[in-house]
């Protein structure tokens, strides 16, 4: 007998969808960023957000994402590898779709790094967030193919999120705006020069 596949929740903590909760399954290195974290993340991104086009590179549970758009930004792509965690996501959209209005989420399925490798042919995003699963270490390739493919404008914003003794060696125009730590977690906002 298969046991089911167990679910965690999170919650939309601003916008037009506060306080709303999202179920997520559990998967390896599927670790949404936490309420602290993401309060913090949106109060540096609150003059940004709104009307912004926004990547989500590794979505995993949404938060990220659909907490930018509960905020107003007005086109967001999510990149997501993980079949369940991407099935969940697509039943979120789905959910959520009479709601967006103008709004345009776009999720995609499949290895965000295939597609950061060719060459951007839409505009450049505004707002980019970099968390993949730790245990993977893609910051470095990701950041060096949203660098040379057209991803970036000369403004974007770019959110990493690692393991504080786990810093990625990132391009070096790229100026470290914000920094802070929690626990083991380190989050960074970056300005593409």
């Amino acid at each position: 007998m298969s046991k089911a596949n167990p679910t965690q929740q999170l919650r939309i903590i601003g916008g037009q969808w506060r306080g709303r909760k999202f179920n997520f399954p559990s998967a390896d290195g599927l670790r949404p960023t936490g309420d602290r974290i993401r309060e913090t993340l949106f109060n540096w991104l609150s003059s940004d957000i709104y009307g912004a086009r926004c990547l989500d590179l590794f979505a995993g549970s949404g938060a990220l994402a659909l907490e930018a758009l509960s905020r107003g930004a007005a086109h967001v792509a999510l990149w997501e590898a993980n079949k369940t965690a991407y099935q969940q996501l697509q039943n979120h959209i789905k959910t959520l779709q009479p709601q967006l209005g103008e709004q345009e989420a776009q999720l995609n399925h499949g290895d965000c790094l295939m597609e950061l490798a060719q060459h951007n042919e839409s505009a450049p995003f505004d707002i980019i967030f970099m968390d993949p699963p730790f245990a993977a270490n893609m910051w470095e390739t990701a950041a060096e193919l949203l660098e040379q493919n057209n991803w970036l404008h000369p403004d974007s914003l770019i959110y990493i999120e690692s393991p504080k003794n786990q810093l990625p060696k990132l391009p070096e125009k790229w100026r470290n705006w914000r920094c802070k730590n929690t626990g083991q977690v380190c989050y960074q906002l970056y300005i593409a020069r």
